[in-house]
């Protein structure tokens, strides 16, 4: 073992990441034959460190083993130096499995031997900043210069990001000169009051509970039975395992019993939406029960708002908990399981501060071996409120998977709990609380995401310390979405400097910001099906979440007519008769028998301005003056009779002539209009990130802060919808034709509805 680690050392992997990636067989046994491919290759010479990280981290995303050799020697040879080329060249074998690949294609895509010169970066940055410099001249350092990298990054792909970014900066400065008192001055905080509405569940869920069970029924394979905990791998069998499992049988009947742990400290995410359906619905599919249990063990940052959102969240998905518990409920028993953890002499009180306690190379305590007596006082004079805030903390005498030794069970506090208040001075840690709470509800299955992997040894060693029930931890990979960021930290801070409003802000992936973009919790759960359970890490698309939400839409949302950007159009020879006329439209085009609805046709109507050019284009098939267009649902088709402009020669108006549509050549194309309509806001939302990965310091060098999208977000404040939708309530949805799926917001009045864009229509919104 010390060889293979002083192997992976040689590359410059740290001594506990060697030690980790020695853990999984497979990885390790990859990255040897790496290595010593790498050095065949280098003779006598060593593998600096750049070329070190590269190989490990092709071994980790590499799936073609067969390839292994081939992309060695572009490592070493020095063909491919950066992780951007790396990235590209596994994509390009991925998609290209072929075993005699095109080696001047796989080149040019990686950009091999591409030179990017100071010149080219010199000049590509400046005519970045030319661009800008009107809104750089305006805001100066306050401009988002996050908007000047990603263009930059973009322009030259292949070049050095830390080398463009000091261009960026020093064309900046000479193009601003130095920061001014103005320019160091933080920007006031815009906070805006959220109205948060809770709408009880009333969703048939039908097509994700069949996917559920589907993909929990598959688990069962490899899942053990109830009261079989001791078939699992890695489980530690004691001499009154088989006692304590008998006795869990009977007081659970063999009943499956799962739960759902979050932190009360933020808002749910789309990550955690997996997490509630794979312990909800495997408890579910096996006639089981699931609780939701609140790790409510950090009074600093738990607030009421976090306990009431992320259990509306819980039953939003649709799912019931069989009871809501607390780990604070348990708070008296914890204690007492600590004083006779102390007791068996398996903890201790220490005095080391906690900056000595981080990392892992965590010097010994010289408390460890103090006697049991002695660390019963202590802990009683914790407990009594004797000792100052990271004076003392209570320690377990274990060494964790990841080598972490003797973890933390209790520390000090004095901050009032949410629910106990001043009752406690001392609070018990994650790895303390969480198997002790699993054991107490007698929990079957304790699902965890794959960071807590290494936690798995102390779970099973304490309950076996205390001689309580010890249930089975299992782990599956994380759910992760490109272009946002889901870390609570992270979303803070875009909320403390205004970038969004609030928690429920339509460009986030919190869930309580899914409901207001207007994504049904069908789709989340389907979403979440399809992605399946695996135990890698799993990175997701919105793309594919959003198309889980137009299948879904599409059934639920009925059809209304919008327009979003108006242009007035009278219609000049409208029969006497039918100045004001109504079409009865359907809710559902493909399914008329789902109901319809009635809006009010007359001889002024509104149009999309897009829907009108003055001068025909190829392949254009809408409205022009020589060219006819119908009109959706009336039984019309106009065509233009005269242009009307104001006085800075832009079309404000058309005049038309219209004949029924059964007179006439059937026209290339229809369009959505809108007679004596509502007014409405309409938002409309892209990625609030430029880049896939926002948080990684290569693609984005100055922070996830810098990469702001400017154009996130549209108010359009003038829209016109038809009448029907007048009536609509909060998070009601529909498709307003030809433009997208809505959602009604929270902003909304008596006076003045608004509308959240969900998502685009799946076909070109221009075409029909």
């Amino acid at each position: 073992m010390a060889d293979a680690v002083s192997i992976f050392m040689s590359i410059g992997l740290s001594e506990q990441k060697a030690k980790e990636t020695l853990k999984n067989e497979a990885l390790s046994s990859t990255l040897k034959k790496a290595i010593e491919q790498a050095q065949g290759l280098l003779g006598s010479a060593c593998i600096d460190k750049t070329a070190g990280t590269l190989l490990y981290n092709m071994v980790t995303r590499l799936k073609d083993l067969n390839r292994l050799s081939f992309l060695t020697e572009y490592i070493i040879t020095r063909k491919i130096t950066s992780e951007l080329q790396l990235s590209a060249a596994l994509d390009f074998l991925k998609s290209d499995p072929q075993e005699n690949l095109d080696r001047l294609e796989f080149e040019a895509t990686c950009g091999v031997g591409v030179v990017v010169t100071p010149e080219q970066i010199e000049d590509a940055v400046e005519l970045i900043i030319r661009k800008h410099k009107d809104q750089l001249l305006a805001e100066r350092y306050h401009f988002n210069m996050g908007i000047l990298m990603g263009e930059a990054r973009t322009a030259l792909k292949w070049a050095d990001g830390k080398i463009v970014k000091n261009e960026v900066d020093m064309q900046v400065l000479h193009f601003l000169g130095p920061k001014t008192e103005a320019d160091l001055e933080k920007k006031p905080k815009v906070y805006f009051y959220c109205l948060r509405f809770f709408v009880p569940h009333t969703y048939p869920f039908s097509t994700e509970t069949v996917l559920v069970r589907i993909w929990c029924l598959l688990m069962v394979n490899k899942f053990h039975k109830p009261g079989e905990n001791y078939k699992t791998e890695g489980y530690v069998v004691t001499p009154n395992t088989m006692t304590l499992l008998k006795k869990h049988l009977e007081e659970t009947g063999g009943q499956v019993r799962t739960r759902f742990p979050p932190e009360p400290n933020g808002i749910l995410h789309i990550g955690h939406a997996k997490a509630i359906n794979f312990n909800f619905g495997f408890a579910k599919a096996n006639n089981g029960i699931c609780f939701l249990r609140y790790d409510d063990t950090n009074p600093e940052k738990e607030e009421e708002k976090y306990f009431t959102a992320i259990r509306e969240m819980v039953e939003w998905l649709g799912y019931r908990p069989y009871a809501v518990t607390h780990a604070s409920d348990n708070f008296q028993l914890l204690y007492d399981l600590a004083v006779d953890l102390i007791r068996r002499g398996h903890a201790y009180v220490c005095h080391q501060r906690g900056e000595e306690l981080k990392g892992h190379n965590v010097p010994p305590s010289p408390w460890r071996e103090r006697p049991v007596e002695e660390s019963l006082l202590l802990f009683d004079r914790m407990r009594k409120g004797m000792f100052a805030e990271g004076e003392v903390t209570l320690r377990m005498k274990m060494v964790m998977e990841d080598g972490k030794m003797d973890p933390v069970a209790y520390r000090i506090k004095y901050t009032p709990h949410h629910r106990t208040g001043d009752t406690w001075c001392i609070y018990p840690t994650y790895d303390y609380t969480h198997c002790l709470c699993d054991s107490i509800e007698n929990i079957t299955h304790s699902l965890c995401t794959k960071e807590f992997q290494s936690r798995r040894s102390s779970y099973f060693w304490l309950c076996n310390a205390l001689d309580v029930y010890c249930p089975v931890q299992w782990e599956y990979g994380r759910l992760n979405l490109t272009y946002t960021v889901v870390s609570k930290r992270k979303i803070i801070k875009l909320v403390e400097t205004a970038i969004v409003r609030d928690w429920d802000d339509p460009r986030l992936f919190t869930l309580t910001a899914l409901r207001r973009r207007g994504f049904p919790p069908q789709a989340i759960n389907n979403f979440c099906a399809r992605v399946g359970v695996t135990v890698a890490q799993t990175t997701m698309e919105p793309h594919l979440l959003e198309a889980c939400v137009r299948e879904v839409l599409n059934d639920t949302a009925p059809r209304a007519m919008a327009v979003l950007e108006p242009l007035k159009v009278t219609i000049t020879n409208l029969p006497t008769n039918a100045q004001v006329n109504t079409c009865r439209i359907p809710d559902f085009p493909a399914n008329e028998a789902k109901g319809s609805h009635v809006v009010p046709f007359s001889n002024t109507i509104f149009i999309e301005q897009s829907d009108f050019r003055e001068v025909m284009e190829k392949g254009y098939k809408r409205l022009t003056p020589d060219q006819p267009v119908g009109l959706r649902h009336a039984g019309y088709v106009i065509s233009v009779q005269r242009v009307i402009k104001d006085g800075c020669g832009n079309v404000c108006e058309l005049e038309v002539s219209c004949a029924s549509s059964d007179s006439v050549e059937k026209p290339k194309a229809f369009i959505q209009w809108v007679s004596d309509p509502l007014q409405c806001e309409v938002r409309l939302y892209e990625r609030l990130f430029l880049h896939k990965n926002p948080e990684d310091p290569a693609e984005v060098p100055a922070g996830f802060l810098s990469d702001i999208n400017p154009y996130s977000i549209t108010m359009i404040e003038s829209a016109l919808v038809d009448r029907s939708v007048g009536k609509a309530k909060v998070f009601d949805k529909f498709q307003f034709e030809r433009v997208g799926y809505f959602s009604v917001d929270p902003d909304s009045t008596s006076e003045k509805l608004v509308f959240n864009r969900t998502v685009t229509l799946k076909e070109d919104p221009g075409k029909i």
